[in-house]
């Protein structure tokens, strides 16, 4: 039996804290904030998908940095086993739209809710308002850690923070990444992991709503577009994203699903060239050739109807304006005057309505946190260092990361569990 310290209440140290209680170790979690699962609790607009009901495929397709490493972590602690899991807690789930998993309640505190009664029962002994400032190591071996305790908020109640020290034969850094900084994801751990000779590899939010560079684009704010293609291009004409579903204008660019998940596949060009070149093709169902079709019919139902009253029929409201204006088409000109020429130049705008990229909203709006430690200096089959004997990592703090749909939450819950587990006796 070891005595194991897990550092962060999250998603990935709540499952390594359950996973090496459950072989049998003595666990200390320790958590900085007043709660476990902070950041759980705003997950899917506080409904928390918490995982996706794909079978291993889509699951490892999902994955956007080293689904290799995952191998073990995901065959170790699958989706179903997740959901299984949760059964046993007795928390319900259901699936819904894409295959996302989320309880029956609608309330994120129920995944919390049932991870901490688990914990409790295994015995675990949860801190909070611990906070670990550094980590411990001899002759390459991890030893323990020290850190402050503040009681209940410390000095807003009168008590002065109090350093502590611990002991351990292991520690499972599962501390988070730097999204949602208000839930305590502050990056701490990647000072921890590089101070112990780690590498990081540089670190971006993901998951994260675009600003672009037009003004008629926050000019469509509220504005949500269902069943639409979007693409994204690089200078030279790449392809670096292509998807369909569902997307947002705002007051500062672009939001929602199809947008988060292209904002992690394309970091890297946004980051070189500044500028990426997206267009949304807003009749994906229908070819050039039929929507000009459709087009010749709503003109010729309309012939002395001015044009932006036509096309009315063809676009959400607060999209007439700006096509319109794109088109170059007069909006008071009547229907019967307009050109094949300036028809076909409308049914182009429609099949890719066009915008720029040219920046994210940051980490305070970011649901996950692209890179972080670097997986070649994790063994992939336990999760422990390379480095340090005895260290072992879970969760966002590892350069791994998906698309939307609860598969950052099951990599979370996979690596949590290989870490817990893969703890010597």
């Amino acid at each position: 039996m070891s005595n194991v310290i897990v550092v962060g209440g999250g998603a990935g140290g709540m499952m390594a804290a359950l996973s090496a209680a459950s072989c049998g170790h003595t666990v200390t979690l320790l958590e900085k904030n007043e709660k476990l699962g902070k950041k759980i609790y705003i997950t899917g607009k506080g409904r928390c998908n918490f995982t996706n009901a794909c079978d291993m495929d889509q699951l490892f397709a999902a994955v956007v940095s080293n689904p290799k490493f995952l191998y073990s972590a995901f065959y170790g602690c699958d989706n179903r086993q997740v959901m299984d899991l949760f059964s046993e807690m007795g928390m319900d789930w259901k699936i819904e739209r894409g295959n996302r998993v989320f309880p029956v309640s609608d309330h994120a505190s129920d995944i919390t809710g049932a991870l901490e009664r688990r914990l409790k029962m295994l015995g675990v002994a949860i801190r909070l308002f611990s906070e670990v400032t550094e980590i411990e190591t001899s002759d390459g071996k991890v030893t323990g850690v020290r850190g402050i305790r503040r009681s209940g908020g410390g000095h807003s109640k009168g008590k002065p923070a109090e350093s502590f020290s611990m002991c351990c034969d292991a520690l499972i850094l599962a501390t988070g990444g730097c999204s949602y900084p208000t839930t305590g994801s502050t990056g701490d751990g990647y000072r921890f992991a590089e101070t112990t000779g780690h590498r990081i590899v540089p670190v971006r939010p993901a998951l994260v709503p675009l600003v672009t560079k037009e003004t008629y684009i926050p000019a469509m704010q509220g504005l949500s577009l269902k069943n639409v293609s979007l693409t994204i291009k690089n200078r030279k004409g790449k392809v670096l994203y292509q998807d369909f579903g569902e997307m947002l204008f705002t007051h500062f660019g672009v939001s929602g699903p199809l947008v988060l998940s292209a904002s992690s596949v394309i970091g890297d060009a946004l980051e070189q060239e500044k500028e990426l070149f997206a267009c949304i093709d807003l009749k994906p169902a229908l070819s050039l050739d039929q929507l000009q079709d459709r087009l010749l019919r709503e003109f010729g139902s309309n012939p002395n109807r001015h044009f932006a009253n036509v096309v009315r029929s063809l676009l959400p409201a607060k999209m007439v304006p700006c096509a319109v204006k794109l088109c170059g088409i007069p909006e008071d000109k009547v229907v019967h005057d307009i050109t094949k020429e300036e028809r076909m130049e409308f049914c182009r705008i429609l099949k890719a309505f066009p915008f720029t990229i040219c920046g994210t909203r940051g980490f305070g709006e970011a649901i996950i946190t692209q890179g972080g430690v670097c997986v070649k200096d994790v063994n992939p089959s336990t999760m422990e260092s390379k480095k340090v004997k005895g260290l072992y990592f879970a969760g966002e703090m590892l350069d791994l990361d998906a698309v939307t749909g609860g598969y950052n939450l099951q990599i979370a819950w996979s690596t949590g569990y290989l870490a817990g587990e893969s703890i010597p006796w």
